[in-house]
C-alpha cells in the first residue's frame, strides 16, 4: 500500500475491537479528531482502513500536535450500507467522548474520499461539541441520489450554521467528482455556510498517499493546523 505522504513519528494506538485511539503524551483529557474512511470497501479486504498507512500517519500527526486521534472500521461496504455505516459512525463518535483521554466538548470529524458520502449527519445541525468538520477529496452525492438512505452533503449545507467546514480539493479529480465538488461548494457559498478550501492544483484524488511532492505535503500540513486550530481550548464556540 502507498505510503503517507508525510513522515511523522510512529504512534502505536491503542485498539478497542474496531476503533484505534492515537493518544498524545501526557495524561489530561484532549480534544479528540475521529477519522472517517471512505468506501465502499470490500468486506474482505485486508488490511482493514484503520490498518492503512494514510490513516496511521493521520493519527500519528494529530496526535504529534496534542489531538487524540480516533481511526476505525465502518460497515460501507457497499452502497445498501449506507445507513449502517452512518450508525457505526455515531457509536464510534460517541465511544471515543466518553473516553477518559478525551475532552467530550471538542471533537472533530474528518472524512475521506467515499466517507463523504456519510459526513451529511454531521453537518445537519450540528452539536455543540463538534467543533469542526474536515472533507478529504470527498465524493458528494445529491439528495436524488441518496434517495432517503442519508442526508446529503448539500442538503444538510443548509443546517449547518456557523459549523467551521474545510474542504480539501484537488485539481486533477475525476471529472465525474470534481463536478459534485465544485456543486458542494456552490451550495455552501448559497447557504451561507462557513466553508474554507484548500486547493492542490496538482493533486489527485487521493493525492495524500498518491503525490510525493511539497503541494501535497503542505495542503496535508495546513489542513491538520486548521483542524487543530479549531479544537483549541479557546477557540470561540457557535
Amino acid at each position: 500500500m502507498r505510503p503517507f505522504v508525510l513522515e511523522p513519528q510512529p504512534v502505536t494506538p491503542v485498539r478497542e475491537t474496531n476503533l484505534d485511539l492515537y493518544l498524545p503524551a501526557g495524561n489530561q483529557p484532549a480534544a479528540a479528531v475521529v477519522f472517517v474512511h471512505g468506501g465502499p470497501v470490500p468486506i474482505d479486504r485486508r488490511p482493514t482502513p484503520r490498518d492503512w498507512p494514510v490513516y496511521q500517519g493521520y493519527g500519528s500527526a494529530a496526535a504529534a500536535r496534542g489531538l487524540v486521534a480516533a481511526t476505525f472500521d465502518h460497515r460501507f461496504h457497499d452502497f445498501d450500507l449506507i445507513r449502517q455505516a452512518g450508525e457505526d459512525i455515531a457509536t464510534a463518535v460517541d465511544r471515543v467522548r466518553a473516553h477518559p483521554r478525551v475532552d467530550p466538548d471538542r471533537i472533530a470529524m474528518w472524512f475521506f474520499s467515499g466517507g463523504g458520502i456519510l459526513m451529511g449527519n454531521c453537518l445537519s445541525q450540528p452539536p455543540s461539541w463538534l467543533r469542526c468538520v474536515a472533507a478529504s477529496y470527498p465524493i458528494c452525492p445529491t439528495q436524488e441520489e441518496l434517495e432517503d438512505v442519508a442526508i446529503s452533503p448539500d442538503e444538510a449545507l443548509r443546517k449547518a450554521g456557523e459549523l467551521p467546514i474545510l474542504l480539501t480539493r484537488v485539481g486533477q479529480e475525476q471529472p465525474d467528482v470534481a463536478q459534485a465538488v465544485d456543486a458542494f461548494v456552490a451550495a455552501a457559498a448559497e447557504a451561507g455556510a462557513n466553508l474554507e478550501v484548500i486547493d492542490v492544483p496538482d493533486g489527485h484524488h487521493g493525492f495524500d498517499t498518491v503525490d510525493h511532492t511539497d503541494q501535497s505535503r503542505a495542503a496535508v500540513e495546513r489542513a491538520l493546523d486548521w483542524v487543530t486550530s479549531r479544537l483549541r481550548d479557546d477557540a470561540l464556540t457557535r
